[in-house]
């Protein structure tokens, strides 16, 4: 079962394609690939965020608050009505982040949000699945946005709390909020461009200090539901 609890520190990094291909080899040698990379080929993730009607919570994300939240509904690509999804709340506070998940079913996700209507399925984490409630009930939530993107993710070889994720092909659109269809949208990168996200427990590996040093590659805030928001919707 996923990881359905826990907290991290978070750094994202927009690189180059020529700046990606130097990474590659230090990743071979130091990482190894999720599973949902099949024979090192990226996987895509559909992600469904949620909102006010006057848009509270990414606008209170934007001003950079110690605190903030958000909630999501994520799918590793299409997704079938009895295929696995997830119910993520995502906070972040003092800059560290803190995600809590549970799993249903894509009819159950749908059956809540479009009614309220509660899954009964055995795999729910219920502390979990109330605090989501709780959340969408508090500030009357529905779904805003649709994000997607194709990633690459890898987990440290000496330490498997360092993750490295790169996500490419990053497409938002406010219609079809649903997990039929292939990606499409508006384009959030420009071409070429990859978004990285370094993530762990602790400090990061000195081999990945050290490329971030040697290619001068800064820390960027880059939020994908914040861009989306700033690019298309003010």
């Amino acid at each position: 079962m996923a990881i359905e609890v826990f907290s991290r520190v978070e750094q994202k990094y927009l690189i180059t394609e020529n700046q990606f291909k130097a990474l590659k080899p230090l990743i071979e040698q130091n990482m190894d690939a999720d599973i949902y990379n099949k024979d090192g080929q990226t996987y895509p993730i559909f992600n469904i965020y949620f909102d006010t009607p006057s848009n509270e919570l990414i606008i209170r994300s934007l001003e950079k608050p110690v605190y903030k939240e958000k909630l999501r509904l994520r799918s590793y690509g299409k997704a079938g009505r009895e295929d696995t999804v997830y119910f993520e709340i995502k906070k972040k506070f003092d800059g560290i982040v803190y995600k809590r998940r549970t799993p249903m079913t894509y009819r159950e996700a749908e059956a809540f949000m479009n009614a309220r209507t509660e899954p009964v399925n055995t795999e729910l984490n219920r502390q979990v699945f109330n605090e989501i409630k709780d959340l969408m009930e508090r500030y009357e939530l529905t779904p805003k946005v649709m994000i997607s993107y194709d990633r690459f993710a890898f987990f440290g070889k000496n330490d498997s709390d360092f993750r490295l994720t790169l996500d490419k092909n990053i497409f938002t659109r406010r219609e079809e909020l649903d997990f039929d269809s292939a990606p499409h949208g508006k384009s959030l990168l420009n071409e070429g461009e990859w978004l990285m996200e370094a993530k762990g427990t602790n400090s990061f590996p000195l081999w990945f200090v050290h490329f971030l040093s040697q290619n001068k590659i800064n820390q960027n805030s880059f939020s994908k539901y914040g861009n989306e928001f700033l690019k298309y919707n003010k």
